[in-house]
């Protein structure tokens, strides 16, 4: 039926005409991959590993910036999205930021998606290529930019989001699949210093009240597991 009607013909003549309109060349193939031609070998999401999350995080690498894939931002912790996306509408965050939502996990708060957060940072052309969004939260299929979530343990159950304090300095490393905390305060430190610094506030650290007192929702938050095994019931 489609080449009956010449579907085809005028579909190239019109390439043509957007080709001629915009000065590009784009062919076909551009457009409507090959059958059997791979878009890539890397698939779409990658597992980030590191003091920062023991257990895994996940960042959808086909929708971050080139610029992001290796990065060492300065942190700026937030211990609900209301808070970071305010600051973010007030243009109280600026470039070479990581920004932390945390006390959003299966256990913090159900793990709603962070779609305002990151729509805000991603609508900004500055920002969605020099700051990275990291949380205990999720995202979904549609979020774009830097955006790191599902981060475990969550804050609720004492992972190292919790510890996170102003200042510290966080180093992404997509290709090598790593998410750390590398220094305090704006200054590098080693491993083992950085590994002191964690058990001293993690000592110091107390949970916060559950933000759900009854019904299902309470249910939910004592018994969730990690966002990494899948935010579950055990």
């Amino acid at each position: 039926m489609l080449k009956r009607n010449d579907y085809y013909e005028r579909c190239e003549k019109r390439l043509e005409e957007f080709n001629e309109r915009h000065g590009v060349h784009l062919t076909r193939t551009d457009i409507i991959r090959p059958y059997g031609k791979a878009l890539g070998t890397n698939g779409s999401i990658a597992v980030l590993r590191g003091n920062r999350a023991p257990e895994g995080a996940v960042i959808k690498h086909t929708a971050c910036p080139k610029e992001m894939f290796k990065a060492i931002l300065r942190a700026r912790p937030f211990d609900n999205e209301e808070e970071c996306l305010e600051a973010i509408l007030k243009h109280e965050i600026h470039k070479g930021e990581a920004v932390f939502i945390r006390h959003e996990g299966p256990k913090g708060s159900g793990m709603p998606e962070m779609f305002y957060t990151s729509e805000a940072i991603s609508s900004d052309k500055e920002l969605g290529k020099s700051i990275a969004l990291i949380t205990d939260g999720r995202f979904s299929g549609a979020s774009v930019g830097s955006i790191i979530g599902h981060c475990s343990p969550e804050a609720a159950d004492g992972g190292p989001i919790a510890f996170v304090e102003e200042g510290d300095l966080i180093e992404i490393d997509v290709e090598a699949r790593r998410l750390n905390i590398i220094g305090i305060k704006g200054e590098r430190k080693t491993s083992a210093q950085i590994d002191d610094v964690l058990k001293s506030r993690r000592k110091n650290w107390r949970p916060r009240e559950p933000r759900y007192k009854s019904g299902v929702l309470r249910i939910f938050s004592e018994r969730a597991v990690s966002p990494m095994r899948g935010a579950y019931l055990e």
